[in-house]
């Protein structure tokens, strides 16, 4: 059975952290419900990895109290399962049987922390509050490259070729050459360019169109005329 808090602090309108713990020893479940409550952190609890999998994962900052040892799967083999479904959740792990090789796996595959059991209270909520600021900045990051995708959406067909020689440094006068264009069209372009992607310089705009993934073009050898 699913164990919710009851926990409703926070003001409205205020993105609540979530805590998810998942531990197959209710006991531990209980303290560490109680520990992050104590701090003002929503939580909730699950006995088993395919109990989690059936909450959806709420829209805002949150993370993963994780037992290396669960009832079927490992806690490293859920890690592995989390990331092929493209569930990027920040996990610490617990153990009470930990070893090195175990611990240099969990890490190189994203953990933020690997607590031995017992812990101290205060390495569990010191690594909580950096596995929810790396969600925090992980979801920033998201909504910022969605909000440029839709920005570069908005560029006709000849601004997009236009921001992508530019992106490549190229002048004006080159960009021209290699798209058939007079000069003055291409400044036009690139005027449009920068106020529609809120760019403020060239360096700016290089930056967006590599977020967006779009590779640098090469120069085709046409000439440019004086």
């Amino acid at each position: 059975m699913t164990e919710h808090s009851s926990s409703s602090r926070g003001g409205a309108g205020i993105e609540q952290p979530t805590v998810f713990v998942v531990d197959d020893d209710e006991s531990m479940r209980a303290a560490l419900r109680n520990l992050l409550e104590s701090v003002d952190l929503r939580v909730e609890a699950f006995g088993s990895a395919p109990e989690f999998l059936r909450r959806a994962i709420p829209d805002g900052p949150s993370c993963l109290v994780l037992d290396i040892r669960l009832p079927g799967p490992s806690g490293l083999d859920f890690q592995a399962e989390l990331a092929k479904v493209n569930v990027h959740i920040p996990i610490i792990f617990m153990t009470g049987h930990g070893d090195i090789p175990m611990t240099v796996k969990a890490m190189k595959a994203g953990a933020v922390e690997f607590l031995a059991k017992p812990f101290r209270d205060q390495d569990m909520l010191d690594a909580v509050r950096v596995a929810l600021e790396r969600d925090r900045k992980r979801r920033q990051a998201e909504k910022n490259l969605a909000n440029l995708r839709s920005r570069f959406e908005t560029l006709t067909a000849r601004e997009r070729d236009v921001a992508e020689w530019v992106a490549s440094g190229l002048m004006n006068k080159q960009i021209a050459a290699e798209l058939g264009l007079a000069e003055i069209t291409v400044k036009i372009h690139r005027g449009h360019i920068m106020r529609k992607l809120s760019a403020k310089s060239l360096v700016d705009l290089v930056r967006m169109t590599d977020s967006l993934g779009i590779p640098p073009k090469r120069k085709s050898g046409k000439p440019t005329y004086d």
